[in-house]
């Protein structure tokens, strides 16, 4: 019988009444760099941590599981996923991008994977026929759902059926939404791509990226690539990943609550002109999220009256913190025009939507009493202060 998502994240079931770690509830560190033999073709199925670890290929099971993948990769960082993700791409060739992404990957694609020889087509995939961008030399389509910042939201099903009829490669960044609210490769995607920074490590406490696939062939390259490019994680983050994807489902099933609860806070305020949540029913995803998510995460997006009013509000948070990344246990306030998206040029930020007066919500776990007393009394701060400057 399948299990629920929930058991899988705290149990692989082929481990199930194992002892060969003494009983260990919590898997090992196994901190090597390398495994000794009994003799010539004597393998303890291990022979050098580059290649593989035990402790990472324990995590990388895990996430296969979740994902309902045949493999998962797991590398030092997300960005390290994508590189070597882009090395299966040869020079012209011709992938899709989503118009919208996360600004390291925008980063990586003009300034690295074009470089070696891959163009690019950026595409509002959520709202365009992208058949009509398809090229001769297109090999790939790659989006993410919901983007990163603006929340758009694409039918993975449907682009797959795109993907399909032209033998190209469906890629989904699924990191805004986990395996635990989402699954791409049971909608046809081919491959999934993770920042394990993010919600499956969940403590802003360690870097990670993973491969995902359903595919044999996908798998062979992967694995090739990662023993010959190093990219790999380090055993101890393997571990911190697997400690802290056994809470992903209690963790992202409270941070969903509080996330909603912050979106109708904020539709409320005077000086919050749009609030961007896929939960929301006016969300012009919110019906392909109910058809192919569990859920509708913890991520969010708002615009303010004015930059002026963006920046009083990072100033004044205090539990909220002003930093980058998402995905962790702590409320997080993020100012994409100087964070994530900062080398992507402004005309394309405009473009998507990202203003000057944008900001990007992670919400974590506290208790939403205190966020909203948070939220309102910085509100309340900013207000005032905007006010006396104009009175000045």
């Amino acid at each position: 019988m399948a299990r629920e998502i929930e058991t899988k994240c705290l149990h692989l079931e082929e481990e199930e009444g194992c002892c060969n770690n003494y009983g260990s509830i919590s898997y090992p560190i196994y901190q090597t760099a390398t495994y000794a033999h009994e003799g010539v073709g004597r393998s303890t199925g291990f022979d050098y941590s580059r290649l593989q670890n035990p402790t990472r290929e324990h995590l990388e099971k895990v996430v296969a599981s979740l994902e309902n993948g045949i493999d998962a990769l797991a590398f030092s960082s997300g960005m390290a996923a994508i590189s070597l993700l882009m090395e299966i791409f040869k020079p012209g060739d011709h992938l899709i991008a989503d118009a919208d992404l996360y600004g390291g990957s925008i980063r990586l694609f003009d300034h690295v994977s074009s470089k070696n020889g891959i163009s690019f087509s950026r595409v509002d995939c959520h709202k365009v026929n992208v058949e009509d961008y398809i090229q001769e030399n297109t090999k790939a389509i790659y989006i993410e759902t919901p983007t990163n910042p603006m929340m758009n939201v694409t039918d993975i099903q449907e682009l797959s059926k795109i993907a399909r009829k032209h033998d190209l490669l469906l890629i989904v960044d699924n990191t805004f939404l986990s395996p635990y609210f989402q699954n791409p490769l049971d909608l046809g995607a081919d491959i999934v791509v993770h920042s394990g920074t993010k919600y499956l490590g969940g403590h802003n406490d360690t870097l990670a990226g993973f491969l995902i696939t359903n595919r044999e062939d996908i798998s062979e390259k992967f694995r090739f690539l990662i023993k010959t490019t190093g990219a790999g994680l380090a055993p101890l983050d393997s571990w911190l990943l697997l400690r802290g994807i056994k809470t992903l489902g209690v963790r992202m099933d409270r941070a969903q609550e509080n996330a909603i609860a912050i979106a109708h806070w904020l539709k409320k305020q005077k000086a919050v002109t749009k609030v961007i949540y896929p939960g929301l029913p006016e969300h012009p995803g919110y019906e392909i999220m109910k058809k192919q998510a569990r859920g509708f995460g913890a991520m969010l997006t708002f615009q303010l009256e004015s930059k002026e009013f963006a920046l009083a509000i990072l100033e004044n948070v205090r539990m909220i913190k002003f930093a980058e990344s998402l995905g962790g246990v702590e409320t997080l306030i993020t100012y994409p025009t100087t964070q994530t998206h900062a080398d992507v040029p402004k005309e394309i930020r405009e473009k998507n939507g990202i203003t000057e007066a944008t900001l990007r919500l992670s919400v974590g776990i506290e208790n939403i009493k205190d966020l909203i007393a948070e939220l309102e009394k910085v509100f309340k701060e900013t207000e005032g202060e905007l006010y006396a400057r104009e009175k000045s």
